[in-house]
């Protein structure tokens, strides 16, 4: 089942673990991450962005691909409406034969993986079960450029004391009170943690911290719980907040994500 608003469409594939999501819009979407690897086609129009991997632009007939964990945003060129459509794969999906790589373009232009994209889509937009998306799914991903070597999440050189605060950010459901909290065990003033998290992880403590109740909220969603329940599992204030997360780094709502995979 999928439901659709005026800008986007979500849905989850006959395959356990696949999302697709098509978009049309000229929003801005504010720097955020997801916990699953994405790859996508631009249908139409173009956008910039600041990758994890540097700023890049992508326009019409190119793949764009995101990495778990890796912080992006993305601004319409010129303010025009670009169409594209995406597909986020969790980790499951890369079978315990393999670990699960990193792509190593955030843009190309491949018009034989366009065609593996497109067939992809197609097979979903046809009712193919869940096999038929697989051999898609596997072709697609034989081809996509990526390393073979697990992603790495922290950068090296990254020290204990940022490696702990962001543990305990991804564990909380609530961030710590202050920056000093965060910031005593590297025996760090408030500035310097902060200065020193934004440029390890690539966003200050509160928006991470945020990143990761959203991807709670995904979660707990995913496994059927009411959406206030979620709201308030994830560490968001309420059902509405969490709304207005949904909306602002997704764009679309809780209620289409838990409609989508029904």
């Amino acid at each position: 089942m999928s439901l659709a608003g005026p800008e986007f469409l979500v849905r989850a594939s006959a395959l356990v673990g696949l999302t697709l999501v098509t978009a049309h819009t000229r929003r801005h979407f504010a720097r955020h991450s997801h916990v699953a690897h994405g790859i996508g086609v631009i249908d139409s129009g173009g956008q910039t962005s600041a990758s994890g991997r540097g700023p890049v632009q992508a326009l019409q007939g190119e793949v764009i691909t995101v990495n778990p964990g890796e912080v992006h945003d993305g601004v319409p060129l010129q303010g025009a409406k670009r169409r594209w459509r995406m597909v986020y794969l969790d980790a499951a999906l890369w079978g315990p034969e393999r670990a699960a790589p990193e792509w190593t373009q955030p843009v190309l232009r491949d018009p034989g993986l366009v065609r593996r994209f497109n067939a992809l889509f197609d097979t979903e937009a046809r009712g193919g079960d869940a096999l038929a998306v697989q051999e898609q799914l596997e072709l697609l991903l034989r081809h996509a450029p990526s390393t073979a070597i697990a992603r790495e999440p922290v950068a090296r050189g990254v020290s204990a004391a940022l490696r702990q605060a962001r543990e305990r950010l991804a564990d909380d459901a609530a961030p710590p009170a202050s920056l000093a909290e965060l910031a005593r065990p590297g025996g760090m003033s408030r500035y310097q943690f902060l200065r020193a998290f934004t440029a390890a992880f690539g966003l200050p403590p509160h928006a991470w911290a945020q990143q990761q109740r959203l991807a709670r909220a995904e979660a707990a969603l995913a496994c059927g719980l009411p959406l206030a329940e979620a709201a308030t599992a994830s560490g968001f204030a309420d059902q509405s907040h969490m709304t207005r997360a949904f909306r602002r780094f997704r764009g679309y709502t809780p209620g289409q994500y838990v409609a989508a995979r029904r």
